[in-house]
């Protein structure tokens, strides 16, 4: 049964909605176009306003663009994911600077002492991983709005690949992301999603 048509309410004309959201799918292969870092700039400077608590901004992307840097990577990337990571145009490791209260003065200057607010590491590590997840979601989003296609994975070693590139303890890695331009049988087919009925209440 297909869902029921829901009249079109948003802002947002039909297009960019397609591209966003529904004609959008988590890439599995990519062409050989590359990413470039304007690219990667252009969607910073768009997903950069998306919220955060106290603005803390802690999410932290690094991008692995030499030969190098994969090979170092790829031993913690679980079997199933380990080609189409390696194959990917642009790979990224998303990460929360867990230090990030260092820049509240500078990023939530009205109030001064919230940096001394977040001083109990685990309460700041708690924000940190929180607040960066949040903003994964808008780099996600940002990355299609750059008309590009995004591949999230969990799948890895994460305690591994903190230690192998951020051996100072100040970030943690949340999530690997390739991104490029959709290659050929790209998509699974789309899985069910939750109608507004199964998600929204009301009290």
């Amino acid at each position: 049964m297909s869902a029921p048509a829901v009249p079109d309410l948003l802002a947002l004309d039909r297009a960019a909605q397609d591209l966003l959201f529904r004609a959008a799918r988590t890439a599995n292969t990519f062409t050989d176009e590359p990413v470039t870092d304007a690219q990667v700039a252009a969607i910073h400077d768009l997903i950069r306003y998306g919220p955060t608590a106290y603005n803390g901004q802690p999410l932290r992307i690094l991008l692995l663009r030499s030969p190098e840097s994969r090979a170092r990577l790829l031993p913690y990337v679980s079997n199933a994911n380990r080609a189409k990571t390696a194959s990917a145009p642009l790979l990224a490791v998303l990460a929360a600077d867990v230090d990030f209260h260092e820049r509240l003065p500078e990023l939530y200057p009205h109030r001064p002492q919230a940096r001394d607010w977040l001083a109990d590491r685990a309460t700041r590590v708690e924000q940190a991983r929180f607040n960066a997840t949040l903003q994964i979601g808008y780099l996600l989003v940002g990355v299609r709005a750059a008309g590009l296609a995004a591949g999230p994975m969990a799948g890895f070693d994460a305690a591994g690949v903190t230690r192998e590139f951020f051996p100072d303890g100040r970030h943690e890695a949340l999530l690997l992301l390739s991104v490029g331009h959709p290659g050929p049988d790209a998509w699974h087919d789309r899985l069910p999603r939750l109608e507004a009925t199964e998600v929204i209440s009301v009290r």
